[in-house]
């Protein structure tokens, strides 16, 4: 009883294992999805077949033995275009938005244990947006304590799109986001609003213009921006005011230079001083 079970288990260690099951995640409408079924047979297993499934329902299979050693059964939405003579790799037909779902591998060994692995992992079909988000509501110029009222739009798009607002390059304050709003359509794509609201502050014009930027996002497929660029008065009133100070600083100087007048006198009587006795040493010589 103990040496069959120990032989039991050794067996069963090396058995047949699944080592690695590949299914996009994420893939974009019309394009062709490539699954991936990785096994490693034991010391004494023989493959019996694998197996395919959608949803729990069989859309293909590979069994060595049979006449018809690879059969296709129909599933809305996928269709098996190509696979790999062992039935390890399936290509599906461009996808649609049905082919979406649970995708499994079941890889099973010859009698007399038929030993039996299997693996899943879900696929989500993107419709991605025929355009890039889209800013409504901004102005040409704001002041230091204007309002920002502005409303991020994306394009339809399966699943909802993600958007994200950035002022001057950074994240906004989860204070001026308001909560994202979904559309759902007939033809199952959703539109997705992200509204911005905040108030001007001199820090938004200390680089220059207000620069609003609405980021749009699905996973890793997908990632477009737009972003745009407003005049500020404030960075001009400040240039302004560095020009009267400094004119200011330069009339203080002048005036400081004329604020002693016994100086200035002082000075005028050393010049004429100066001049007339030259004027006295050129008069003798010409004389002479």
């Amino acid at each position: 009883m103990i040496l069959s079970t120990l032989q039991y288990h050794e067996y069963s260690v090396r058995s047949l294992e699944l080592l690695e099951l590949r299914v996009p995640t994420h893939v974009p409408l019309g394009t062709r999805p490539t699954l991936s079924c990785r096994w490693q047979l034991g010391p004494s297993d023989v493959l019996y077949s694998v197996k395919w499934y959608k949803d729990g329902k069989e859309f293909f299979r590979h069994v060595p033995r049979d006449s018809e050693t690879r059969r296709k059964f129909f599933l809305p939405g996928v269709d098996v275009e190509d696979s790999s003579p062992n039935g390890a790799n399936v290509t599906l037909a461009p996808a649609a938005l049905e082919t979406g779902g649970r995708y499994r591998c079941e890889v099973s060994g010859e009698r007399p244990l038929f030993p039996t692995v299997s693996d899943h992992s879900d696929m989500i079909i993107v419709a991605l947006p025929e355009f890039g988000p889209v800013i409504t509501g901004s102005k040409l110029r704001y002041h230091v304590g204007d309002r920002v009222q502005v409303n991020c739009t994306s394009g339809r798009s399966r699943p909802a799109t993600r958007l994200s607002w950035y002022i001057n390059g950074e994240p906004a304050p989860s204070g001026a986001v308001l909560a994202p709003e979904h559309h759902s359509h007939e033809d199952g794509l959703e539109t997705t609003s992200l509204a911005l609201d905040f108030k001007v502050k001199p820090k938004h014009f200390r680089k220059g213009d207000l620069k609003l930027k609405c980021l749009a996002t699905i996973a890793t497929v997908y990632w477009r921006s737009n972003e745009e660029s407003v005049q500020g008065e404030r960075m001009k009133g400040y240039a302004r005011s560095r020009e009267l100070a400094e004119n200011s600083r330069a009339d203080r100087v002048q005036a400081a230079g004329c604020a002693n007048p016994s100086a200035l006198i002082t000075k005028l009587l050393l010049f004429f001083l100066i001049i007339t006795n030259k004027i006295e040493m050129f008069i003798p010589f010409q004389l002479f």
